[in-house]
């Protein structure tokens, strides 16, 4: 048996085995990807950090999310950094897991096995459906930026520039990311067909990045209310200056917002 971390485990046992126990294996290894993803999601860095360093739940706080963009306003650059490599670490450990057991079949600088994609579904939902934490948990941008970065590094930096773009034009961070999650399936699309003009875009990439695009938007879904009423949230990286009831007036407004 010759193993490739390119093409997996399942691929070196192939020759070893007949097609039956071949589709039994096939479809162990996608449960444990979709187990294994899930339950890493569901590791959410934002309520661990505020639990040891503050003995606190972020999702008090603020917006009432459990993700990065609160974790910052409401306790500062170290426990956001924090966040960010916590839920980095897990998103990358998901498609890992996935691509040893199903392989990635990177070609052309993209990832075109159907195993990283599950686990990257399964981690961001996971991470906004959180087992650990009775269902509640983030908006899955960063893990879904994580996806895109290890699965499909050009085009995330296509999506990066659109984010930062939107980001420093708006300010809304909420609409940035559901711009970037949108656009997620279709810079996927045209990645595919320039790069692969005469193959067809994987059924599973296009169906994850789809369903991933729609989670995200239903997630922002009162952001999005919010901006249409002018009242949402602008992002800076300046933290918010304490009000006479000690919180910041972030946290005050949002507060309102969630009424």
């Amino acid at each position: 048996m010759s193993y490739n971390f390119n093409q997996g485990l399942l691929a070196a046992l192939a020759p070893l085995l007949d097609p039956t126990v071949f589709m039994i294996l096939y479809l162990v290894f996608t449960l444990v990807t979709m187990a294994a993803a899930y339950l890493l999601g569901s590791v959410n860095t934002s309520i661990i950090v505020s639990r040891l360093l503050y003995g606190d739940d972020i999702r008090k706080h603020g917006s009432g999310n459990a993700g990065l963009t609160n974790t910052l306003r409401t306790y500062g650059g170290k426990a956001a950094l924090l966040t960010l490599f916590g839920d980095i670490f897990k998103a990358v450990l998901a498609i890992l897991i996935s691509g040893v057991l199903l392989g990635f079949n990177y070609v052309g600088g993209i990832a075109t096995a159907d195993g990283p994609y599950i686990a990257g579904l399964f981690a961001v939902l996971g991470h906004i459906f959180p087992v650990y934490y009775k269902f509640k948990g983030g908006k899955g941008v960063l893990v879904t930026a994580t996806v895109a970065l290890v699965l499909s590094p050009i085009p995330f930096a296509i999506l990066f520039v659109c984010f930062a773009l939107i980001l420093c034009i708006s300010h809304y961070v909420s609409l940035a990311s559901v711009t970037s999650a949108v656009l997620y399936p279709v810079v996927l699309y045209g990645y595919m067909r320039v790069c692969f003009p005469t193959a067809q875009m994987p059924g599973m990439m296009a169906l994850t990045s789809i369903l991933i695009a729609i989670i995200v938007v239903f997630c922002h879904r009162e952001n999005l209310k919010r901006i249409g009423n002018r009242t949402e949230r602008t992002f800076s990286f300046k933290r918010r200056p304490k009000t006479d009831d000690g919180t910041t007036d972030t946290e005050a407004k949002d507060t309102d917002n969630r009424k």
